[in-house]
């Protein structure tokens, strides 16, 4: 098994991040600064990060989190602003599985499953999310809907066709199967209704109903199991 796979395995990040943190210099094997994330593993090594071991064997664990305002979607952050990982009460090596900006609210999850957040956050894998976004500019137009849902030419090229239905005068819902930063916001202004609120209401069929601001949850081996499902389609 080459060294980043080995990583993500144990719950280090995702296979992307894992990488990043080898090349960065933050693993050791058998005592040895390794750089090559390509490094191949066959089971008897010391592998650290960051000074710390890495157990290969680390029981799989997904929460569900109702991310509040003003929190972070990193597992760290270098300007001391609370992060998604500090609201989960697990010792394990938690990340978030995609990201909300700080101002998002609303579910996301958090895992040591490198396998599973890769298939739920790559683009390639096409899982939807469910937003509310409450805009401005005043109720939006059928026309302005018909555009959302058609695909919007944003600067990083164009929108994949979505779901979008108006839920009252200032309330839109969007389900996508993209996940480009900002993406919502930056369609919702580029149809002259900017977000003043977002609120991711559901990831690859699972619902935020019933958790609190801030609040999270332990999913079953079942809700699990239809993740995985759900993005291998």
């Amino acid at each position: 098994m080459r060294l980043a796979k080995f990583l993500a395995h144990a719950g280090a990040g995702s296979r992307r991040g894992a990488t990043e943190m080898v090349r960065a210099g933050r693993v050791r094997v058998d005592g040895e600064r390794e750089l090559d994330p390509a490094r191949r593993i066959e089971g008897g090594e010391r592998v650290e990060l960051d000074g710390r071991l890495v157990d290969g064997l680390e029981q799989r664990v997904v929460y569900a989190l109702n991310k509040p305002p003003g929190v972070v979607s990193t597992a760290r952050d270098t300007h001391g602003r609370p992060t998604v990982v500090s609201l989960i009460d697990d010792d394990r090596r938690l990340y978030p599985v995609g990201r909300l900006d700080a101002d998002s609210t609303g579910l996301i999850l958090l895992t040591n499953d490198g396998e599973l957040a890769n298939l739920l956050a790559h683009p390639r894998y096409g899982v939807s999310k469910t937003y509310r976004a409450r805009v401005g500019g005043g109720r939006p137009s059928a026309a302005a809907l018909d555009a959302l849902r058609a695909g919007i030419e944003l600067d990083d090229g164009r929108t994949a066709p979505a779901r979008v239905r108006l839920i009252s005068d200032d309330l839109i819902e969007l389900e996508l199967r993209e996940g480009r930063k900002r993406q919502v916001r930056r369609m919702c202004e580029a149809v002259g209704h900017p977000v003043l609120a977002l609120e991711r209401r559901a990831l690859g069929g699972l619902e935020l109903a019933g958790l609190a601001p801030g609040a999270s949850r332990k999913l079953s081996d079942a809700e699990v199991a239809s993740l995985r499902e759900r993005a291998r389609r």
